[in-house]
C-alpha cells in the first residue's frame, strides 16, 4: 500500500469520525430541541430542558465546522460539488441552525406564555429541520447527485431543491430524525428528573423502535437500488482527477461490500443493536447513561453503514457516472493530507480532553429548583 493510498484512506476514515462526532455531540442538542414541546408541560419544565443543552450546544457545533473544514482541505472536489450543488439545502440547514441561538436568547426576553410558546416552536423546528436535511443528504449521496464536469473540470449541477426529497432520501431523513430523537431522549433521561425524564423515556423508547424499523427498511430499499461500481481507473495513488475512470450502474451494488467483506456487517449490526438496547433501557426506566452510550453507538453504526455502502465513492454522479467523486480521485495532494494528518494527531486529543473536562464540570442534573433559585442566570 502506497503512502498516498494510505493517507487517502485515513482521511476517508477521519471524515467519517467527524460526521459521527457531530451527530453524537450535536445530535442530542437537536433531539432535545425536537422534544421540547412534548416533554415540557410548563414554562419551568421547558426551561429545565433548554438549560440541559444551553451551556454546551455552541461547543458541540464545532464538530460541524471542523467537518466542513476537513472536507474543504482534504476533499476539495467534494466540497465544491456539495456546497454548490446543494446550495439551497445548505441555506435551509444554516437558517435552521441560526434560529436555535436566536430562540434561546429571545425566548426569555418577555414573560408571556404566547411569546415563549412561539419560540418553543421555533426551537422545535430548529431541531427537526437539520435532522431531516442531514438524513436526506446521506440519502442523496447514496443515490448520486445530478452533476458532471466539463473537460476543464468545471462542475455543472442540474438538480433542484425539491428533487433532493425523493422517497429513499426522505426515508433516510426519517431515520435521522428518529435516531436523533432517541439520542435527545437519552440525554434528557441523564440530565433531568421526573416528570421530564419519564416523558423523555417514553418518547425515546418509541423513537428507538422507529429507528430500528426505519433503518432496517432502508436496508431493504437499498438492496433494490442501483449502485455505482468502478470498472476502470488510473489507480489508488494517481493524481486526483475524477474524469480518468469509468463507472457502471449495478443493481444491488450498495450492499456488495457486505458480501465481499463480512466484517463490515459490524456497522449495520451496531446500528440495529444500539437502537434496540437504547430503547429497552429507556423503557426499563433505569440506566440512563448506558442508554445514552447505546444511542451513540447506534448513530456510529448507522453513519458507518452509509460510508461503507458508498465506498470508494464519496459522492456518485447520477447524471454522468464517470464523473462521480471517489476516495482515489477527489482528494488533495499527498503533502496536504500529510500536513493535515500531523496537525490532527496533535490537536484532536487536546480538543477531546478539553471537551471531556467541560462535560465533567457540567455533570449532574438540571432541576427546577436550580432554575427558580437563579431565575436570571439561566435561559
Amino acid at each position: 500500500m502506497s503512502a498516498y493510498e494510505t493517507l487517502r484512506l485515513i482521511w476517508w476514515a477521519v471524515l467519517g469520525v467527524l460526521l459521527i462526532g457531530f451527530a453524537v455531540m450535536d445530535g442530542f442538542d437537536l433531539g432535545t430541541a425536537m422534544l421540547l414541546p412534548f416533554v415540557g408541560r410548563t414554562d419551568i419544565e421547558r426551561r429545565v430542558v433548554i438549560n440541559t443543552i444551553g451551556p454546551v450546544w455552541e461547543g458541540n457545533q464545532v464538530w460541524l465546522i471542523t467537518g466542513g473544514g476537513a472536507i474543504f482541505a482534504a476533499w476539495p472536489a467534494l466540497y465544491a460539488v456539495a456546497f454548490s450543488g446543494f446550495y439551497l439545502a445548505m441555506f435551509l440547514l444554516l437558517a435552521a441552525l441560526i434560529l436555535r441561538p436566536v430562540g434561546f436568547k429571545f425566548r426569555s426576553k418577555i414573560e408571556n406564555a404566547r411569546w415563549r410558546a412561539s419560540w418553543d416552536m421555533v426551537l422545535f423546528l430548529a431541531g427537526l429541520v437539520p435532522a431531516l436535511v442531514f438524513g436526506v443528504a446521506f440519502g442523496n449521496a447514496m443515490l448520486g447527485a445530478p452533476f458532471r464536469f466539463t473537460p476543464s473540470l468545471r462542475m455543472i449541477y442540474t438538480g433542484g431543491l425539491l428533487e433532493l426529497f425523493s422517497p429513499f432520501a426522505l426515508l433516510c431523513g426519517l431515520v435521522s430524525v428518529a435516531m436523533l430523537l432517541t439520542h435527545g431522549a437519552t440525554w434528557l433521561a441523564c440530565k433531568t428528573e421526573a416528570p421530564i425524564a419519564a416523558r423523555a423515556r417514553r418518547i425515546g423508547s418509541i423513537a428507538a423502535l422507529a429507528t430500528l424499523l426505519l433503518f432496517a427498511l432502508g436496508g431493504l430499499f437499498a438492496a433494490h437500488l442501483d449502485g455505482y461500481v468502478i470498472t476502470q481507473f488510473a489507480g489508488v495513488d494517481a493524481p486526483s482527477n475524477p474524469l480518468t475512470k469509468h463507472v457502471a450502474r449495478v443493481p444491488g451494488a450498495l450492499l456488495a461490500h457486505y458480501g465481499r467483506a463480512p466484517w463490515t456487517l459490524a456497522a449495520p449490526f451496531l446500528g440495529l443493536a444500539g437502537a434496540a438496547l437504547a430503547g429497552l433501557l429507556l423503557a426499563g426506566g433505569k440506566a440512563a447513561k448506558p442508554a445514552f452510550l447505546c444511542s451513540a453507538a447506534a448513530i456510529a453504526g448507522i453513519i458507518a453503514t452509509a460510508g461503507i455502502s458508498l465506498f470508494p465513492f464519496l459522492l456518485p454522479s447520477s447524471l454522468d457516472p464517470d464523473a462521480g467523486l471517489t476516495v482515489w480521485d477527489a482528494s488533495s495532494s499527498a503533502g496536504t493530507l500529510l500536513t493535515m494528518a500531523v496537525a490532527t494527531a496533535v490537536l484532536l486529543p487536546i480538543i477531546l480532553l478539553y471537551t471531556g473536562f467541560i462535560y465533567h464540570v457540567l455533570r449532574g442534573k438540571v432541576t427546577a429548583g436550580a432554575i427558580e433559585a437563579d431565575p436570571h442566570g439561566n435561559y
